[in-house]
């Protein structure tokens, strides 16, 4: 930070800094910032999106309006509101990892009307704690206005769940590619070449293997037990525990139309302990969540390949990189004395987002796969993020007749009418199979 626009002592000092007493021991606006950040490092999530909009604003004054922080007034604030409608080009550019010389502030799209506001809010209550703590005079902020929105009906997007039948395939398609082909230990003379070439196949598939087991892992825990990205990263393994409830058998458990029955159920297996994970979610609120046997088995195999005894040892994350890149940042975030780091919410996803495209391409790339795949499925899977899972598991349980109080628990809803965007949505989707129903008979 240059001297001049740092907001410090002397020469430098803000125009707007109080001139009493201050709470805090900041010598200048960074300082101050700072410490504000500082009461967030127990809320991982909130600390990342107050950092980057204080950072973008900071970058703003000092680069574009030549101002330290603590000198802008209503006409700066007003100019920078309007700034983040239409970022400068040397303000925008492709995501690139914050310690990349390429690094920007802003996607080249620049913000949406909500993300504006949000800025807006975020910026507005960091300077109300500054003028609370006596380092700042006044709020220029409180004197401006947050961007116009539109105020949507929904802003559950359930239209991006998985329907109950490509849910199944997908399930099914997963276990396929979790499963390590055994390499043959002879080959005749006269199958030396097509053997070379398959056993070269099922030893990258065996390789690859591990790392479909670490996503079938995250996305059973969105898809079964309603989690968001956030919360499946840092689920631990010491807040997974089993109750004294068992399954019923699979006969009793009614199932949506078109929803095949899964591997253990066609085998008619028997009742099953029930587990159960506690998590800490949005609000910082604590909720108990059920955990499928299917995830279970797929929490003890992504175990396995990290080395780990899933029943034996009772602590750590549940999901972990099976392995660490080579860079700086990554090698000192996993320099711990504990076994195991856990995923980043961010680096989950795109564990989730790329198995899901590759299982997608294979799917391309095979004639007998796209027979059970339409191209409206296929379309779905490629759009398909993390969070789509978590919007699969709340409506199949809406369509399994789950108490919606129920739902609402699970998922973490503050709202009951939240959960009930669920119910609407089945509805709908009884609605359209009906018409669907009526049209082909009246066809005939």
């Amino acid at each position: 930070m240059p001297a001049e626009l740092s907001g410090g002592h002397g020469l430098y000092r803000g125009i707007n800094r109080a001139g009493s007493f201050a709470f805090i021991r900041a010598e200048h606006d960074l300082a101050a910032v700072h410490a504000y950040l500082h009461r967030y490092r127990d809320r991982p999530v909130t600390l990342r999106a107050y950092t980057r909009e204080l950072e973008r604003l900071i970058l703003w004054s000092v680069v574009v309006r030549q101002k330290a922080l603590s000198s802008l007034l209503v006409e700066d604030c007003e100019a920078y509101k309007d700034f983040l409608k239409a970022p400068i080009p040397s303000f925008t550019g492709p995501k690139r990892p914050r310690t990349s010389g390429r690094w920007r502030p802003f996607a080249p799209e620049g913000l949406s009307e909500d993300s504006q506001a949000y800025a807006v809010r975020v910026i507005r209550a960091a300077f109300a704690w500054l003028v609370e703590v006596r380092y700042l005079a006044g709020n220029p902020w409180s004197a401006v206005h947050e961007p116009a929105t539109v105020i949507r009906e929904s802003a559950v997007q359930v239209h991006r769940a998985l329907p109950a039948d490509l849910w199944t395939r997908v399930r099914r398609l997963l276990d396929e590619r979790c499963k390590a082909p055994i390499l043959p230990s002879r080959m005749e003379p006269g199958e030396v070449g097509a053997r070379l070439s398959r056993q070269a196949r099922a030893r990258a598939d065996q390789e690859a293997a591990p790392q479909w087991r670490a996503a079938r892992a995250a996305i059973l825990l969105m898809g079964d037990s309603g989690l968001r990205r956030v919360e499946a990263a840092q689920a631990r393994r010491e807040d997974l525990r089993a109750s004294d409830v068992r399954s019923e058998s699979s006969t009793s458990v009614p199932r949506p139309t078109g929803e095949a029955p899964t591997a253990g159920e066609a085998a008619g297996s028997r009742p099953r302990t029930v587990w159960t994970l506690t998590i800490v979610g949005k609000r910082r609120k604590q909720r108990t969540v059920p955990v499928s046997g299917a995830t279970l088995d797929a929490l003890r195999a992504h175990w396995a390949d990290r080395d780990r005894d899933f029943d034996g040892e009772a602590h750590g994350p549940l999901i972990a990189p099976l392995w660490i890149p080579e860079t700086d940042t990554a090698q000192n975030r996993h320099t711990t004395e504990d076994h195991d780091v856990a995923y980043t919410p961010d680096a989950l996803g795109r564990v989730v987002r790329m198995a899901v495209r590759r299982l997608v391409v294979e799917l391309r790339a095979d004639p007998s796969g796209l027979s059970e795949m339409s191209t409206e499925d296929l379309v779905q899977l490629v759009t398909t993020s993390a969070h789509a899972f978590r919007h699969t598991f709340g409506t199949r349980a809406v369509a399994r007749d789950m108490p919606t109080d129920v739902v609402q628990s699970i998922l973490g809803h503050a709202s009951l009418q939240t959960t009930s965007i669920y119910v609407k949505a089945e509805k709908r989707r009884m609605l359209e199979a009906a018409a669907k129903y009526y049209a082909d008979d009246d066809a005939q």
